[in-house]
């Protein structure tokens, strides 16, 4: 077993599951304050179609699928808004009809060109299949996301809490909403190929969740998320290797889960 970690192919993944676990962590703190995780999961399904389009008119490589999907989701973001204004129907229900026809048009591109294995990959992640250039594009984009949550991050959390308060204090609340959104919409995109659009919502919702209940500072929460999740995606993907379990993304995913109601039920019993 300790053998398989001294191949590239492997250490690569392990990097690339702390890199991309610690990013997504770091950002699901903001997603659980601003209480966002369905809007960020009909986001992460309408990164599809930009990965399809992508793969039909240039072919099917990374730094295509990472512009493809970043266009896909301003566009569904423009609509969203454009559309509930219009229609006064509210953002969620836009939002859902829109994500839920853009993915379909994402699968049906994908199938057209005949790109079933690529089609499992965006869906279901392929970490192992990482290369070179997705390990540092996964840390150039965690870096950028890392440190803009950082610099905003007080003013995130005031925003947050109380919008009046923040707009008092000179913080346009509006621009750093959007801006925050598309930092996360970056952070998502890094993460498409490791876990699939699919899973991708749970790396940056559920770290946030296991650790909120046991501090009390919401600007700790940001840190202490990213460790959670660097930590609980790395056993995930040790977990895949040891057992020779299929889909190393869905062990990920299910390891945060169980860590997240595990923890759930030890706090439930200690409470008592």
């Amino acid at each position: 077993m300790d053998e398989l970690f001294k191949i590239p192919l492997y250490q690569r993944a392990i990097l690339a599951t702390l890199i991309i676990g610690f990013v997504n962590g770091y950002a699901s703190a903001f997603v659980l304050l601003h209480r966002s995780p369905l809007k960020l999961t009909a986001l992460s399904h309408s990164l599809l179609p930009g990965v399809a389009l992508a793969a039909y008119f240039v072919g099917l490589g990374v730094l295509s699928a990472f512009f493809g999907a970043v266009v896909a989701a301003i566009i569904i973001g423009v609509l969203t808004v454009l559309l509930s204004r219009v229609t006064k129907i509210s953002d969620d229900t836009v939002l859902a009809v829109l994500y839920t026809g853009a993915f379909a048009f994402g699968i049906m591109v994908l199938q057209k060109i005949g790109s079933n294995q690529d089609l499992e990959n965006w869906l279901l992640g392929n970490i192992l299949g990482l290369s070179d250039l997705d390990l540092w594009m996964s840390f150039a984009v965690g870096i950028v996301a890392v440190t803009l949550l950082s610099l905003f991050r007080r003013a995130v959390v005031i925003n947050l809490y109380d919008p009046e308060v923040a707009a008092s204090l000179g913080i346009r609340t509006r621009l750093l909403e959007y801006a925050s959104f598309a930092i996360l919409i970056l952070v998502l995109v890094t993460t498409l190929q490791a876990v699939g659009c699919i899973l991708a919502i749970g790396m940056i919702v559920t770290p946030a969740a296991i650790v909120r209940p046991y501090i009390s500072s919401p600007e700790t929460l940001f840190p202490l998320s990213g460790l959670m999740g660097a930590a609980g995606s790395a056993l995930g993907l040790y977990l895949n290797i040891h057992f020779d379990l299929p889909g190393a993304g869905a062990s990920i995913a299910a390891t945060l889960a169980a860590i997240f109601l595990l923890s759930v039920l030890l706090r439930s019993i200690f409470a008592k």
